[in-house]
């Protein structure tokens, strides 16, 4: 089944709406959606980014687009800027929910309040936020489809810091995005609206340069570790498990089962639930 009902992977007289999309998997979200005939309405916090999408969207074949500036970890920011893309758009058809910050990899006890609040509110808060503002709508068309964007590290709960970078705040958030996403996948079930989260690895973007407020000059995009995944496969990726109904979407996995084994785990751990006490603590 092709996304949202249409044919040949066609979105023409659909709406995305895309956070995080003056760079790296939101500008290629923006530019793909585009070239497939969807509108755009492209938000990013970084003034003048979304301007920039905006136009590469436009020159793709969007058959129109509207910049957006917000922060998405505030709740009137989200509102507004959902408002204004149903404004200038009339509705909102999928939602790709990708901004995201890192503020540097740091163990948990050197990250300060103020750092937790940022990525907890960006990471987290903004993907709740998001899809309460936009599944009404898609609930009350009977279609719609929610993107969220994590991280492969949501897999890397209990592995050493080394080679992995230190992540218990950037990891927590996305173990959130992906456990919310496939909860909310599961509650939507019986209907039209569909869910997907994806969850990239390395990719060649400016993510892993910036905290997420300020622009990256120069070749950043290119100065990047051999065997990065690049954004546009990330969002083909996407488009695909859409298509197939993938919830859970890992670009660069090749054995597609390992999903299954989580599933299937998670069901043994669950087996614990009104049972009597595990010999092994008595």
């Amino acid at each position: 089944m092709a996304v949202l009902g249409t044919e040949s992977g066609r979105l023409d007289h659909r709406v995305a709406l895309i956070t995080g999309a003056g760079s790296g998997i939101g500008r290629a979200m923006a530019e793909e959606f585009a070239a497939r005939g969807a509108s755009i309405a492209a938000c990013d916090l970084v003034a003048g980014t979304s301007e920039e999408t905006v136009e590469l969207a436009l020159r793709a074949g969007a058959p129109s687009a509207v910049a957006l500036t917000a922060d998405v970890s505030v709740a009137d920011e989200v509102a507004r800027a959902v408002d204004e893309a149903i404004a200038a758009l009339g509705r909102v058809d999928i939602l790709c929910s990708n901004a995201g910050v890192l503020d540097d990899y740091r163990d948990a006890l050197a990250c300060t309040e103020e750092q937790w609040d940022r990525v907890f509110g960006v990471n987290l808060k903004a993907t709740w936020l998001l899809s309460r503002a936009v599944l009404p709508g898609m609930l009350a068309r009977g279609e719609g489809a929610i993107v969220n964007v994590a991280s492969i590290l949501s897999f890397a709960s209990s592995l050493p810091p080394d080679p992995l970078p230190l992540r218990p705040t950037y990891a927590a958030t996305k173990g959130f995005v992906l456990t919310f996403s496939r909860t909310l996948a599961a509650e939507l079930a019986g209907t039209r609206v569909r869910v997907q989260v994806v969850c990239p690895g390395y990719t060649t973007t400016e993510f892993h340069m910036t905290t997420g407020a300020d622009p990256v000059e120069g070749t950043a995009p290119d100065d990047q570790p051999e065997g990065a995944m690049l954004p546009e496969d990330v969002v083909q990726a996407s488009l695909v498990a859409l298509d197939t109904g993938e919830i859970v979407c890992v670009p660069g996995l090749a054995d597609p089962t390992a999903v299954d084994g989580l599933i299937e785990a998670e069901a043994r751990m669950r087996g614990g639930n009104f049972a009597p006490l595990a010999d092994r603590y008595r």
